[in-house]
């Protein structure tokens, strides 16, 4: 392949209104940004209780720095493993569910990393992995790199899915699912999914990047908001959206974080992130927890967004969560109504195949903490003057 087909490639890209392009954030990320050198009001990030910016992380942050440098120098089983990821590692299997007696958990670079590393450390040839249709594309590609069996379902479709692990002769089944979509912004059937997986003998790995700080009591998950505990769960959550820091960890029982030690790749063979950032998460995790107003903002603006908005040609879907998708249909024409809404100051990103299925291309409305009523009144006036 020549670098012409590369150029003929990225052009049928643009043709197909697919390419995508990178902005420049000019300031710390919260609802009113500048990008590119103007000011918007965003509603573009998955920054959900508005901690980016909060002056106790920014603290944390050079106490950190303080206290242990800059970079973590080596990976975790070389001598990158500080006390502060200790700390932070013991404060997380704390503040999650005792979903299992005793649990642990482990930190990841990305939450991208802690799925492929959960898959592929447990599942592998003669294995078999069972995944909902929109799940993010970490747990289909970990999937994919397992080299077990990868069976999909239609999306939420617990009948499908029960014929698919019923006809399973595989020696270890995965079921992975994303707990919110992180484009439809709606929850997984938890506690069907997890009969299920009891029923026949299976794992059940959770990706709670975006319910992680915002559902459940104190935001301790979707296994707090649906009150559930196995030892069959494997809880994947990412620090880089409600906690506002970086990184991932997955929580478990004793013998499977042991296993992900030994043999998760992703965190074998890669450098710890910095340790000042794990001290910042623990400024995070208390914030998380004291401070329910920022939850209940959530679900106020959400509200108030789906009373407002009055959807003529497009559809909102239907979702609980701080994830807003108003589906426009044709990538042009997501394209059209993200610019119009941009030349207005209000940025929303348009969301497009292959992220979404074909046909469906949609706004991304996200909401936070840091946004307020009447943020949200004047997108939905723009929303409804666009139609």
């Amino acid at each position: 392949m020549s670098s012409f087909d590369l150029a003929d490639e990225i052009a049928a890209l643009a043709a197909s209104g697919l390419r995508r392009g990178r902005r420049i954030l000019g300031t710390p990320q919260t609802a009113r940004v500048t990008v590119d050198g103007r000011d918007y009001l965003a509603f573009c990030s998955n920054d959900y209780l508005g901690l980016a910016n909060h002056p106790r992380l920014i603290a944390a942050a050079r106490e950190g720095a303080e206290r242990y440098g800059v970079g973590a120098g080596a990976s975790h089983l070389i001598l990158g493993h500080s006390a502060a990821h200790h700390a932070l590692e013991d404060a997380l299997a704390r503040f999650v569910p005792q979903f299992v007696q005793s649990p642990r958990a482990l930190l990841f670079s990305t939450g991208y990393m802690a799925n492929l590393g959960v898959v592929t450390a447990l599942a592998g040839r003669g294995d078999a992995v069972f995944a909902d249709k929109l799940n993010h594309a970490s747990l289909n590609d970990a999937a994919l790199l397992s080299r077990a069996e990868f069976r999909r379902y239609p999306h939420r479709d617990l009948a499908v899915l029960e014929r698919l692990l019923a006809a399973s002769r595989a020696r270890r089944r995965l079921v992975v699912t994303d707990a919110v979509f992180s484009m439809d912004g709606d929850l997984a059937p938890v506690p069907e999914l997890l009969a299920l997986c009891e029923r026949y003998d299976a794992w059940l790995l959770l990706d709670d990047a975006h319910g992680f700080g915002v559902l459940g009591a104190g935001g301790r998950g979707v296994l707090s908001h649906f009150n559930l505990a196995s030892p069959r769960v494997i809880y994947m959550a990412t620090l880089g959206k409600a906690a506002g820091v970086c990184g991932a960890f997955v929580a478990a029982a004793d013998e499977v974080i042991e296993t992900l030690i030994q043999r998760a790749r992703p965190y074998i063979y890669t450098t710890a992130t910095p340790p000042l950032l794990a001290h910042t998460l623990l400024a995070g995790l208390d914030l998380i927890a004291t401070e329910e107003w920022r939850r209940e903002r959530l679900t106020q603006l959400a509200a108030l967004l789906r009373a407002r908005l009055r959807t003529k040609r497009w559809r909102l879907l239907p979702s609980p969560t701080a994830i807003q998708p108003l589906v426009i249909g044709a990538n042009d024409a997501a394209l059209r109504v993200s610019g119009q809404l941009a030349e207005r100051g209000l940025l929303v990103p348009a969301i497009r195949p292959p992220t979404v299925p074909r046909g469906t291309a949609r706004l991304r409305i996200s909401l936070s903490a840091a946004h307020d009523v009447d943020d949200v009144e004047r997108l939905a006036a723009a929303l409804n003057d666009l139609q």
